[in-house]
């Protein structure tokens, strides 16, 4: 699959959510303290993110 989430542990002991492509890291997310924050964050890209608006501030 070229594109993947990947929830990872920093050294704080915080998860991090990564939007990979080919291996590239596209986005991450803040820390969050559980596991479970960080799934509920890729849920929400998952829910809203395809309808979400362009935003152009070039």
């Amino acid at each position: 699959m070229a594109h993947k989430f990947e929830i990872t542990k920093d050294k704080a002991g915080e998860y991090r959510v990564k939007f990979k492509f080919n291996s590239e890291v596209m986005f991450s997310t803040e820390g969050y303290s559980s596991k479970a924050a960080a799934q509920n964050a890729i849920d929400s890209f998952k829910k809203n993110g395809p309808g979400a608006p362009v935003e152009d501030n070039s």
